[in-house]
């Protein structure tokens, strides 16, 4: 096991052959990203194809637009200075020509007002509202700068009233359905109900596909409770997320959303220019460094790569450079900033409770790996986030479930066939940690599990040394079955 922070890479469909994706995957790589808005039918099935050739403990996530503005088409670049009058309108099927920008949602006009900021490009073009007609905007320009096709269009404080989901995008879940993928990662969410009308059509199609919602706005941001009850996880989406609130508050929001989602047992991602120099350098800046390290002391589950590995020159130095700095971060991470899970003491649950207590047990006893069997998860998800040093090695009764622990924190998943044995699942799994290295016959190892089969959920918690259970395989029993 590389290092416990799981890592995403975003693919193209221009570099995703199965050499390269083995490359990725040795290099520590856990999940490939699918950005929906540069692919179509065929270059998902041309990724899906072939990460599914190099290994089946690879996730596979794909994103939604989500309620996106966009510039429409500009035949060339359109040269823009500072103080120039620009006339803005929204009308999807015109072509952005010089001092007239188009965009793709139709009300736009409506839902803004005097004064109001506009930024195009991630920010790289600044507009504020100076007049407002019945049919357009007319903006003025507060810095040079050159205007390409489809830019993003952000309006920092103004609520757009897009519905969550687009055309595009309810086709892209049905195949995403139809595929198994494993992750839909949905742009811009802004409160609960953006989650819910995926995990509806998701329902409608008996799917167990997780749901994962960027983050990108404030009002993401103000609503992240009710958004955690519904998602199975978030990213934090830095780069939208930078714009539409002042950049200096991203550090304090990204440490507070990572705390809860730790808090709430939910897997999280940080995102955006992680290793952005690496695009085009063989090597990180300090300030990358630092950033991939601090987003693991704030104790992160995944990270992630996205023009460093979709079309930049160095993807698998990249991928690497991330998992060598995570591995030295997770070493030097101190225990006493470790993020305090809560267990009301009015409502106990017995799996948080065990969870809890084998992850001390890999701090007080120097136990080396913990062992469980899972079928939804659950019990993945509470050991995960108490992030204890030692590696959580789970048996996955599905694929799927394998799959979706891809974005856990220190949790290594592998599908096992159902045989119906509980002492052979433990044992095998002990002899694969052998076999890889990660744990030797004197050492301690915890094993998780419950008494009931499935859905029995978890019940009792073992510790023993690792050549007494291995010699005694004939007669050695977990002691729920004895």
């Amino acid at each position: 096991m590389l290092k416990h922070t799981k890592i995403v890479a975003t693919v193209s469909d221009k570099r995703c052959d199965v050499p390269f994706m083995r490359d990725l995957f040795n290099a520590g790589m856990n999940v490939v990203r699918m950005n929906s808005a540069h692919l179509d039918k065929e270059g998902f099935d041309q990724i899906i194809q072939s990460v599914r050739t190099v290994s089946n403990r690879i996730g596979i996530l794909m994103d939604t637009k989500g309620p996106e503005v966009r510039t429409t088409i500009a035949d060339e670049p359109i040269a823009i200075r500072t103080g120039d009058q620009i006339r803005i309108e929204g009308m999807p099927d015109k072509k952005t020509v010089p001092g007239h920008i188009y965009v793709s949602y139709p009300n736009f006009v409506h839902d803004l007002q005097l004064n109001d900021m506009i930024l195009i490009d991630d920010g790289d073009l600044e507009l504020v509202v100076i007049e407002k007609y019945a049919d357009h905007l007319l903006v003025e320009a507060l810095n040079d700068s050159v205007l390409g096709s489809r830019k993003s269009v952000n309006t920092p404080g103004v609520r757009i009233n897009l519905p969550s989901l687009t055309l595009k995008d309810r086709a892209n879940i049905l195949y995403a359905i139809e595929n198994k993928i494993d992750f839909i990662a949905h742009s811009f969410v802004r409160n609960k109900q953006d989650v819910r009308d995926i995990q509806q059509i998701l329902d409608e199609h008996n799917s167990p596909i997780k749901i994962i919602a960027k983050i990108e706005n404030q009002e993401g941001v103000d609503n992240i409770d009710e958004i955690l009850e519904a998602a199975y996880g978030i990213m934090i989406a830095r780069g939208d997320l930078g714009i539409e609130v002042p950049q200096e508050k991203i550090p304090g929001l990204q440490r507070i959303l990572i705390r809860k989602c730790v808090a709430a047992k939910k897997p999280v991602i940080v995102a955006t220019q992680m290793l952005h120099s690496m695009i085009n350098n063989p090597r990180p800046t300090r300030a990358e460094v630092t950033d991939i390290a601090n987003a693991i002391y704030y104790r992160t589950d995944a990270l992630m790569l996205s023009g460093e590995t979709a079309y930049g020159k160095f993807p698998v130095e990249a991928v690497r450079t991330m998992a060598t700095i995570a591995r030295e971060a997770e070493k030097t991470k101190l225990l006493e900033n470790d993020i305090r899970v809560p267990m009301p003491e009015d409502n106990l649950n017995i799996t948080s409770f065990l969870s809890k207590q084998a992850v001390k047990s890999s701090q007080k006893l120097q136990v080396k790996a913990i062992v469980t069997d899972s079928y939804s998860g659950k019990t993945v998800l509470n050991l995960a986030a108490f992030r204890g040093k030692a590696p959580v090695f789970a048996i996955c009764y599905q694929e799927q479930t394998t799959r979706a622990l891809s974005l856990s924190y220190g949790v290594w998943a592998e599908y096992q066939a159902e045989t119906g044995d509980p002492r052979q699942y433990f044992l095998d799994a002990l002899n694969k940690l052998l076999n890889k290295q990660m744990i030797n016959r004197n050492d301690l190892v915890a094993y998780l599990s419950g008494s009931f089969g499935e859905g029995g959920g978890t019940s009792f918690l073992e510790i023993n040394r690792v050549g007494k259970i291995l010699d005694g395989e004939q007669t050695f029993r977990p002691s729920a079955y004895t």
